[in-house]
C-alpha cells in the first residue's frame, strides 16, 4: 500500500512538470485558438539559452531563468506581432504549416550551433534531495519545486486574466473577436502578448527540462505530445484543468513504469485515448466555438 501511494506521489509531482510544458500550449489555444507545432522545439530552445547562459558563467541554472524568461517573452511577442499574427483566421492550416515550418528551422538551428550530444543541466544537491514524510514515503525536493512553480505559474496567470484590464481583454478577444475590435481592442497586440506570456511559461518549462534530464535538439516533438496530452485532458481553455491533466498523464505513466519500463509512455497515451473517447472536449473546457 505504501509503495502504490509513493508511485502516486511521484506521479502527481511529475505532473508539474507536463503542466509547466503544457500552459503556453493552452494559453495560445484558449486566446487565438493557435496551434502551435513549434511549442515542443520552443521548450529545448529555451533548455539550450539556459545551457548558454550556465556554461560559460558556471552559475545555478535557476539563475538562468533571469535571463531566459525574458528573450523568450520577447521571442514570443515579436513571432507572433510580425509573423503568426498574419496566419490567423478561420482558417487553421496557414498557422499549423507556419509553426511547423518553425519547428523544422529550430531543430536544425540548434543541431548546427550546438550539435546532436545530449546536454543537461547540473543544479547541485536540489536534484537528490528529498523529504520524508513518514511512512517510508519521500519528496523529492525538486520535483516539489517544479510542481509549485507550476502551481504559482497557473494561479498567477488566473489572476491576470480575472483581476487586470489586459487579462480582461484576453477574454474578451478570446470569446468573440470582432466585438472586441468594436470596442476599441487591439487584438493583434494582444494576441502577441498572449504568445510572449506562452513562451514565458515555455522558458520555465525548458530550464527545469534541462535539470531534470538530457536534452538534445530532436526531443521537442515528444514534448510537444506530452503537453498536446496535458491540455486536452484537462479541457482546451482550462489553465487549472491542464494541471489536473498533467497530473493524470504523470500519474498514468509512473503507473505504468511500475508494471514495466517500457510501459510508462504507453500508458500516459492510453489515458489520454481514454479520456478522449469518454470525454472528447475534456474534463474541464473552458473554449467557447467561434
Amino acid at each position: 500500500m505504501v509503495e502504490w501511494i509513493n508511485t502516486i506521489v511521484q506521479g502527481l509531482l511529475l505532473g508539474g512538470l507536463y503542466t509547466l510544458f503544457a500552459t503556453g500550449l493552452s494559453l495560445a489555444f484558449g486566446i487565438m485558438r493557435l496551434v502551435n507545432i513549434a511549442h515542443g522545439d520552443f521548450i529545448i530552445l529555451a533548455a539550450f539559452l539556459g545551457l548558454a547562459i550556465v556554461e560559460p558563467l558556471g552559475v545555478n541554472p535557476f539563475w538562468a531563468l533571469i535571463a531566459v524568461v525574458p528573450i523568450m517573452a520577447i521571442l514570443g511577442y515579436i513571432l507572433q506581432r510580425l509573423v503568426l499574427n498574419r496566419t490567423l483566421g478561420d482558417d487553421i492550416l496557414p498557422p499549423l504549416l507556419v509553426t511547423f515550418g518553425l519547428s523544422i528551422i529550430i531543430q536544425n538551428l540548434l543541431l548546427e550551433i550546438f550539435s546532436a550530444d545530449s546536454r543537461g543541466l547540473n543544479a547541485g544537491w536540489v536534484e537528490t534531495a528529498s523529504i520524508a514524510i513518514g511512512g517510508n514515503i519521500a519528496v523529492g525536493v525538486y520535483p516539489l519545486i517544479v510542481m509549485v512553480t507550476a502551481i504559482t505559474v497557473i494561479g498567477g496567470i488566473q489572476l491576470i486574466f480575472t483581476r487586470t484590464m489586459v487579462g480582461r481583454a484576453f477574454r474578451a478577444v478570446s470569446d468573440d473577436q470582432t466585438t472586441a475590435r468594436l470596442m476599441g481592442i487591439n487584438d493583434r497586440h494582444l494576441y502577441a502578448l498572449a504568445m510572449a506570456l506562452a513562451l514565458g511559461v515555455v522558458a520555465i518549462a525548458g530550464v527545469y527540462l534541462a535539470i531534470r534530464t538530457n536534452f538534445d535538439p530532436s526531443v521537442g516533438p515528444g514534448r510537444l505530445l506530452y503537453a498536446f496530452e496535458a491540455v486536452i485532458i484537462g479541457g482546451l481553455g482550462s489553465l487549472w484543468g491542464t494541471l489536473a491533466g498533467g497530473m493524470i498523464l504523470g500519474v498514468a505513466q509512473v503507473i505504468g513504469s511500475k508494471f514495466d519500463p517500457g510501459w510508462g509512455v504507453l500508458a500516459g497515451h492510453l489515458t489520454f485515448l481514454a479520456v478522449l473517447v469518454v470525454r472528447p472536449n475534456g474534463l474541464f473546457p473552458r473554449t467557447r466555438d467561434r
